[in-house]
């Protein structure tokens, strides 16, 4: 299967979970946003808001993935996940 389908297969999927920890959460975040936008930009949020923080932080923690990379990792993390749902 294409790549490309393959990931958005895997977002689809990822929308029907209704539960998984802040760390699944911010995983699947990052790993999308490596693979939709490349890396991290923009400045880091204050320390008041700290979900943003948390999500800009985490975005951060896969910079230099290629999105190809990223969207194989986000693959394979939706179906990790998905044996757990």
């Amino acid at each position: 299967m294409d790549l490309a389908k393959e990931f958005q297969e895997a977002v689809s999927t990822s929308k029907t979970f209704s539960k998984g920890s802040n760390d699944d959460k911010l995983t699947l975040y990052k790993l999308y946003k490596q693979a939709t936008d490349g890396d991290v930009s923009g400045s880091r949020p204050g320390m008041f808001d700290m979900v943003g923080r948390a999500k800009w932080d985490a975005w951060a923690s896969v910079k230099g993935i290629s999105k190809e990379d990223a969207m194989k990792k986000y693959v394979e993390a939706v179906k990790n996940l998905g044996a757990k749902h």
